[in-house]
């Protein structure tokens, strides 16, 4: 089953250090290019990230963006409860000695100095943090991956129809080469005999039998529609193929081009060219639709 170049992915993880947000975009081309970008607390991993997504991803531009959000702000903090139960019996026993009787006010103690501390948690080692970021880039390749498998899931129902409206002009054309020479044959004889006897002269059947074979030879496209049937089954084999390559579906539309081309420029008949556009149209639009499968 073809898969499409162009599709969207994304996966998230909450984790102790945060929350890890991962996008990828893809779009077609002719081989694969990666832009990644990642936030200061994975820019490390960079070099990481670019393998992993040439391990997974074959084909097309590929964005990649990677972010990690630490904790919110209030959990960065804790309040020193020794300490602040220190400054209050402190101050609760100056009450009694000086016999004041103001309120003991608790938030300008927290602003005393060791009550409120910042959690000084260690960073994450590269390996650990690794881990982490690649089962979520795993999530994300996935969830990009079914978007396009649904996408090439179509493509490969159109490439399907028009490959046979190919093998259906191309049927019609074959049977029409025997009737074309037959009409030449006739139409030459009749302009002859009819010249040659306004001039009073006479011409061997042979002669008139040898340019109907010469006109035979240039017009025998046999050949070509031989090999067009065959690039028409090994684009079906690549079609149904596992993992097909966009590739290899792109050089086997080239050479049906070319077969057709020829048959083109061989065929003196108004229907058999008629047919040879078809067949182009059609080869054209699964041109376009083969230049975006993986």
């Amino acid at each position: 089953m073809p898969r499409s170049m162009t599709g969207q992915g994304q996966a998230r993880q909450t984790g102790p250090l945060g929350l890890i947000n991962v996008e990828i975009r893809t779009v077609n081309n002719r081989g694969l290019k990666l832009s990644t970008r990642l936030n200061e607390p994975l820019a490390r991993l960079e070099s990481r990230v670019e393998g992993f997504l040439r391990s997974r991803l074959h084909r097309g531009s590929v964005q990649c963006q990677a972010r990690l959000q630490g904790p919110d702000q209030a959990s960065r903090y804790h309040i020193n409860q020794e300490v602040l139960g220190s400054y209050y019996r402190q101050i609760d026993q100056l009450h009694s000695e000086l016999y004041a009787a103001a309120p003991i006010d608790l938030t300008r103690l927290a602003q005393l100095p060791g009550v409120i501390s910042e959690n000084d948690d260690a960073p994450a080692d590269d390996a650990a943090l690794w881990q982490w970021l690649q089962q979520v880039l795993d999530q994300a390749i996935d969830n990009l991956n079914e978007m396009r498998d649904h996408e090439g899931a179509a493509m490969s129902d159109t490439l399907k129809e028009d490959l046979a409206t190919v093998d259906e002009h191309l049927q019609a054309i074959v049977p029409r080469v025997p009737v074309v020479i037959e009409a030449y044959r006739d139409r030459l004889q009749t302009k002859v005999e009819s010249y040659l006897a306004e001039k009073g002269l006479e011409i061997a059947k042979v002669d008139i039998l040898r340019e109907v074979q010469l006109f035979a030879d240039r017009s025998d496209i046999s050949e070509e529609a031989t090999r067009l049937q065959a690039h028409l089954r090994a684009f079906a084999q690549h079609l149904a193929a596992e993992g097909s390559n966009g590739r290899k579906l792109d050089f086997v539309i080239q050479e049906m081009f070319r077969e057709t081309n020829t048959i083109g420029s061989k065929a003196s008949d108004s229907e058999i060219s008629a047919h040879v556009v078809e067949i182009k149209c059609a080869l054209e639009r699964m041109r376009e639709l083969a230049q975006n499968i993986e």
